[in-house]
């Protein structure tokens, strides 16, 4: 059990592991910003996929597998903003970090992050004097 003036002060919660589950609990359906782990029950794969994806929220997920072309496989089905294959929360700048469906406010990080601080701007220009001409050339600023 976690204890001390860390967790006595303040509004923390220890780390839980809630056992049993069901999909249609609210603690399986809200993203919880904690040290908070609920274990749901499944029967193969593609059920732990169709739970996986049974939500409306899907900033990040995690695989654990012994087989990791197994674990690639379901990750690519799962509907998450990032999956970690047995790790866990690891996070490079140069990747971008962001959530899928309700999850996240877009993008940081990698270039995708630093694209919402762009503004891009197309300007067509007419380079020739003569009317008849048709030939335009475009200029792409990012700014």
């Amino acid at each position: 059990r976690a204890s001390g003036d860390a967790l006595d002060q303040g509004y923390f919660f220890e780390p839980t592991i809630f056992a049993d589950v069901d999909n249609g609990d609210k603690i399986a359906q809200e993203e919880i910003f904690g040290p908070v782990l609920s274990v749901i029950k499944v029967k193969d794969d593609e059920e732990a996929v169709a739970v996986a994806n049974d939500s409306m929220y899907g900033l990040a997920g995690a695989v654990w597998s012994n087989d990791i072309e197994r674990a690639k496989g379901i990750a690519e089905r799962m509907r998450t903003g990032t999956i970690w294959i047995n790790e866990h929360h690891l996070l490079g700048p140069e990747h971008p970090f962001g959530g899928y469906k309700q999850s996240g406010v877009g993008y940081e990080m990698g270039v995708d992050g630093y694209r919402a601080y762009q503004a891009k701007k197309r300007i067509h220009v007419d380079a020739n004097t003569d009317p008849n001409a048709h030939f335009t050339f475009s200029l792409i600023f990012s700014q």
